[in-house]
């Protein structure tokens, strides 16, 4: 067989006809475009999604704005309305924007960071993808990731997932360059990328607990370079080490100390009211639990299968799933290919890490997730499979890439022909992945589609009523699941006496009709509990009810005084 131009034979070179040499390090000049491309997505994203009105589908998202809202907007505002669950640093994100009542009405106050966040981590990929790749590779890697239906929705909404996975992507390229750079004596760029390193796992910490992982991760690699790198650079790129581990432990710490600070109890995110467990125990029949449930093999079946379904459009999610697979074996073997390039970009591998945690998070943290292909076919958490979109993007790019060289090697004309329009193949379906996926609508869509049909017509009945009432007069009503119904009638959260204030709220608790003007009651909560133990003094006005939603009333106090 005649080989081609460019062939490398070496022990565990981890590839038929891959040639180092052929691969290079992105320069700024290329990065920028690729930004700039991810911008212009995101922007016509966010045109399709605002005209159609999904920004506010998922109960999640209109959760998060409402939490960086009353960091300005409460009855008590300030650092505490952050809550002890959700990660502080998308809702401070939000706060240039979240004053406005516009745009916490549409959204949109949002959407400057999740669409920024988007784009760099499309400039993200392609800067990773150059590292391992030959640049038409690389690019068709960047162009799968890019042209995901669901990460384009996401992109435009408050959650949480562009701001991670840009975390992610990027601290995995500043850990991968870190590394190279100890291992190859260049002191100044080994700092450099030491302490974005650093910046980057805090930022993650405070996005969302995946990174916590990821960080940890990320600081074994950086240590163990540092201890492997020659006692000169060592001594030089000790003090940006000791920086890059300090962040790395400060943002853990200090989550610690809110939690305890401001909840009374240092782990009040993992067993405190609003945790996934007491979520989890709430909606669960008594002594019921979810088929994953200390299961931690059905786990992965359930999350592999998620992630297939959320990076490819049909049944093709098998494919990719099964390239990268092997595209990760081809860069495991690279690893012994030279000290320097093949070890430090193995780093790349650390893209994998969502899928031990959520295994772990599903199986033991009471984190379901159900997609309509598995029991109970129904939608639920679906959106966490995009945790593993950049591995699939690269190591399936990867495996493409074996295969044009493979065929590059082959006698026969047609190998070579084969070989020729791979790559424009392969860019010709990540377009068509993207389509497909909008044509059957992309299942994070749905899954938001699908959960809010009774809250959203629960949230306008609310909402029409708080338009009804003076605007400034205090009402008594809980906000965990119907902030929405504020937010839908413009009102501020200043004039809402809620369990986010908690002075105020046991106040009026113990005695709904002084403390307040108006009621709203939904059966079963808090208010609900309130009324029905001290009802004197308090008119009912009227009762809403939507399927498959609890009643709400509302209720006006006959002796509150201004």
């Amino acid at each position: 067989m005649t080989r081609p131009r460019g062939w490398k034979e070496r022990a565990g070179s981890g590839g038929v006809g891959y040639d180092p040499k052929k691969v290079q390090p992105a320069t700024r000049g290329e990065v920028y475009p690729l930004f700039a491309m991810g911008a212009v997505l995101a922007f016509f994203a966010l045109m399709v999604c605002y005209r159609r009105g999904y920004l506010l589908l998922y109960g999640d998202a209109v959760a998060h704005l409402a939490i960086a809202r009353r960091i300005l907007d409460a009855r008590h505002p300030g650092i505490p309305q952050l809550g002890g669950v959700w990660l502080p640093l998308p809702h401070l994100l939000m706060l240039p924007f979240i004053r406005d009542m516009t745009m916490w009405q549409t959204g949109l106050a949002a959407a400057p960071m999740s669409m920024v966040s988007y784009a760099l981590s499309v400039a993200g990929i392609w800067r990773l993808g150059r590292r391992l790749m030959r640049l038409r590779w690389a690019f068709a890697a960047t162009a799968f990731f890019a042209l995901n239906a669901n990460l384009l929705y996401l992109s435009t909404t408050a959650m949480t997932e562009a701001l991670f996975l840009m975390l992610l992507v990027w601290s995995v390229v500043a850990t991968m360059e870190g590394v190279a750079a100890l291992r190859n004596g260049r002191v100044s760029s080994a700092r450099g990328q030491t302490i974005f390193a650093g910046l980057l796992v805090i930022c993650m910490v405070f996005t969302r607990y995946d990174g916590w992982i990821v960080g940890a991760a990320e600081w074994a690699c950086l240590a163990w370079a540092m201890w492997k790198a020659n006692a000169e650079v060592r001594k030089k790129t000790l003090t940006a080490f000791v920086i890059f581990s300090v962040m790395c432990a400060a943002g853990p710490l200090a989550w610690f100390w809110y939690n305890q600070h401001f909840m009374h109890d240092w782990l009040d995110f993992m067993r405190g009211p609003y945790s996934a467990v007491a979520i989890d125990r709430k909606t669960s029949p008594a002594g019921q639990h979810y088929r994953e449930w200390h299961n931690p093999w059905r786990a992965l079946t359930y999350y592999m299968r998620c992630a297939q379904i959320d990076a490819a459009a049909w049944e093709t999610g098998w494919v990719v799933m099964a390239a990268a697979l092997y595209g990760t074996w081809i860069a495991w073997k690279r690893r012994a290919q030279s000290e320097v390039r093949g070890r430090a970009e193995s780093i790349a591998l650390l893209l994998w890490l969502p899928l031990p945690f959520y295994i772990y998070a599903v199986a033991y943290g009471s984190v379901p997730i159900f997609i309509p292909q598995l029991y109970p076919h129904s939608y639920y958490n679906a959106r966490y499979g995009l945790e593993l979109l950049p591995a699939l993007a690269i190591f399936a790019a990867l495996a493409a890439e074996r295969l044009e060289l493979w065929l590059s090697g082959e006698t026969m004309g047609w190998g070579k022909l084969a070989a020729r329009f791979w790559q424009p193949a392969v860019m010709l379906l990540c377009v068509g992945n993207c389509l497909a996926m909008m044509y059957s609508v992309p299942l994070v869509l749905k899954e938001a589609m699908v959960n809010s049909t009774t809250r959203v017509a629960l949230e306008k009945q609310i909402a029409f009523a708080l338009e009804m009432l003076p605007p400034n007069d205090p009402v008594m009503m809980t906000l965990g699941a119907d902030v929405g119904a504020v937010q839908r009638s413009g009102r501020t959260l200043a004039s809402i006496v809620s369990e986010n204030d908690y002075e105020s709220f046991s106040k009026a608790q113990a005695d709904p009709a002084d403390n307040v003007a108006f009621v709203i009651a939904i059966d079963g909560d808090a208010v609900a509990q309130a009324v029905a133990a001290h009802p004197e003094g308090l008119q009912e006005l009227y009762v809403m009810c939507t399927t498959g939603q609890p009643c709400a009333k509302v209720y006006q106090s006959l002796v509150w005084k201004k």
